[in-house]
């Protein structure tokens, strides 16, 4: 992984373990496990996201339900077919785990990548603003993860007039939201998306040097520190 792959994606994460561990699937002998961790926001609400982490670090923690991490990775997608569908699957990737906490916020991730669809800017019967963004992020291998983000106010705005391919940055906390899929006329169901809330989005020009700690200290004071421990 060379030196702007490291930058393009980094998440922090802080929070239980709350479902029993699944076997996802084997890389080179080593098996990972997916489980959900909840992860508590400022607020004092929870986020439940999905979490894939190596059999290694689940026996030389002893890892359990109640477990309460402290991890660093990435947000990674991937395609996994679904009642004969392709659906794009969320998850946050484990590299390590820490044996101490890193700033206030447990829940944080920085990410540089490009607009691979126009975003959707909205308004609610409120009149708040949301736009929609998803951004391919770069990732080793010549493979990307495709990141689904939402904007308010302002950096909603900003996002509805940027254009497909335009290269960008992105600080802020990935959430979960439930909500309801009509099946039918007489049934729905309950899903779970998973997306990152934004708090700062700027947009660069791709030759230019753009470094998202600088940019966004004020968000990714949980990963100060961290680096030469995880990502060196």
């Amino acid at each position: 992984m060379n030196s702007l792959e490291k930058q393009n994606n980094k998440v922090y994460i802080k929070g239980e373990i709350v479902t029993e561990a699944k076997f996802s699937h084997e890389v080179y002998g080593e098996g990972f496990y997916e489980m959900e961790v909840m992860v508590k926001r400022l607020s004092g609400e929870a986020d439940v996201l999905p979490v894939t982490i190596s059999e290694r670090l689940i026996e030389a923690n002893k890892l359990k339900i109640g477990s309460v991490i402290s991890a660093v990775g990435q947000f990674r997608s991937y395609n996994k077919q679904v009642d004969g569908k392709s659906k794009l699957m969320l998850t946050v990737f484990v590299r390590e785990l820490m044996s101490e906490n890193y700033g206030k916020n447990p829940n944080n991730i920085v990410l540089c990548g490009y607009i691979c669809k126009q975003p959707v800017y909205r308004t609610t019967p409120f009149n708040r603003e949301i736009a929609d963004i998803l951004v391919a992020v770069n990732r080793a291998y010549n493979k990307s993860d495709y990141i689904p983000c939402i904007a308010w106010g302002r950096n909603a705005r900003f996002a509805k007039n940027l254009a497909v391919g335009e290269k960008i940055a992105i600080s802020g906390r990935i959430q979960s939201r439930e909500y309801q899929k009509k099946i039918n006329e007489n049934e729905t169901k309950l899903l779970t998306a998973y997306e990152v809330s934004v708090s700062k989005l700027a947009a660069f020009d791709s030759a230019s040097t753009f470094d998202l700690e600088k940019e966004f200290e004020l968000e990714v004071t949980a990963m100060e520190g961290i680096d030469n421990k995880v990502f060196g």
